[in-house]
């Protein structure tokens, strides 16, 4: 993973607009399939080369070839990795967890209950969210493993490095491809087959190792979607701060796990506090877990830095000390406004980063992927815009002095 020596270099962290013909066919379902497969290569040349023109040095396919497995963000993984089942929930036995934003529907019972956390927050409702006063459907079904956690999506992670890897053929740009972690694919489903929690988590790590093998071999830098290091504390509202952290110690030997042997400067790992547009309140401190999440062995931490609840929380590096030759990644744009950041304002927070992590060990990056969680695909590409505009005018003031 490069390192800027003269300047702050740019990144995002996954997801971004798609042309509007491949959304179209992606609905048409299984259908289209052959029709999704052929316009792929285009679309994802597409989609690099208008990242270059924002200014980013590192790029991805926007992650175009998971859309067009038709199963979103984390569902693609399904189809690469078996040994679950889906059962209908069984009343009788006690959930294993509760849902992502357990402690702000404790907090805000009237919003939950109105629907509205699930409209956007500063444009229109976005796709896939509901309309005002609809109230949110519960789980009927839950994902059990019933067999042993298998990786069977060889072909499916070689189609997304090669997509990548020829859109970047001859561009000035280096490439990532983001993969779900261990804890977001493993840890919310209930374990019926393996003789322990512990063992059935690893064997989630050994298996997505396969994927995260494929994309170091091909010379690209892997990124671990791992919001769950930060969103676990809503997961379990009774849970003690000292309850979570011995949870995350477990959790780090899980991620550790799935990357040994694996080339750690070509890693970076991605941790939010989810991209639902909601109160926040309750999400738990960085400063609770930063000194445990720098324990992953991975090159660089990207982390959401941007939006109004965490924005504050660049202080936290003035005592929790980044490892020697580790980068930081902070989010210095965020999904969950549609207001487009001002340069200065993020040359600003990266100028403050830089004072207690040092210019040489940063990047600059987006909170989360913001191509489906941003009002327009306008606004998405305006906002990368601004991160690289903001990021060369903190270099030209960090190098200047």
């Amino acid at each position: 993973m490069r390192r800027g020596s003269d300047r702050i270099l740019t990144t995002h962290g996954g997801n971004l607009p798609r042309p509007n013909d491949l959304d179209e066919l992606i609905a048409e379902g299984e259908s289209a399939r052959d029709a999704v497969e052929a316009r792929l290569p285009g679309a994802v040349q597409e989609v690099v080369d208008r990242q270059i023109r924002c200014g980013l040095d590192t790029v991805n396919d926007g992650e175009y070839v998971k859309a067009a497995n038709m199963a979103g963000y984390s569902g693609y993984i399904h189809a690469r990795v078996t040994g679950w089942e889906t059962l209908p929930i069984d009343p009788s036995v006690p959930p294993k967890r509760e849902y992502v934003a357990a402690r702000d529907k404790a907090e805000f019972p009237g919003t939950y209950a109105s629907g509205l956390w699930l409209a956007g927050s500063g444009g229109p409702v976005r796709p896939g969210f509901s309309t005002p006063g609809a109230v949110p459907r519960m789980p009927t079904t839950e994902r059990v493993c019933t067999g042993p956690i298998t990786y069977i999506g060889q072909d499916a992670i070689a189609a997304d490095v090669a997509a990548l890897r020829t859109a970047l053929r001859d561009r000035e740009a280096d490439g990532f491809i983001a993969a779900l972690g261990p804890l977001s694919l493993g840890a919310g489903a209930r374990n019926a087959y393996y003789a322990s929690e512990e063992e059935y988590m690893f064997a989630v790590a050994e298996a997505l190792r396969e994927e995260y093998r494929a994309v170091t071999d091909a010379g690209l830098t892997l990124q671990i979607d791992e919001p769950e290091f930060a969103t676990t504390w809503q997961f379990h509202p009774t849970w003690t701060v000292e309850d979570l952290r011995r949870y995350l110690e477990f959790a780090v030997e899980v991620i550790n796990h799935a990357i040994d042997g694996l080339p750690g400067e070509q890693i970076r790992m991605h941790t939010c506090w989810g991209s639902g547009h909601r109160p926040h309140t309750q999400d738990i401190g960085l400063e609770h877990i930063a000194d445990l999440l720098i324990k992953v062995d991975v090159q660089a931490y990207a982390i959401e830095s941007g939006n109004v609840r965490h924005a504050h929380e660049w202080r936290v590096w003035e005592d929790v000390k980044l490892p020697e030759g580790k980068i930081l990644i902070p989010g210095v744009v965020s999904h969950a406004t549609d207001l487009v950041e001002h340069p200065e304002l993020v040359a600003e927070r990266l100028t403050n980063f830089a004072s207690v992590v040092g210019r040489e060990n940063l990047q600059a990056g987006t909170d989360c992927g913001i191509g489906s969680r941003v009002g327009h695909e306008e606004i998405v590409w305006a906002k990368l815009t601004a991160l690289a505009e903001g990021a060369a005018i903190a270099s030209r003031r960090l190098w200047a002095r």
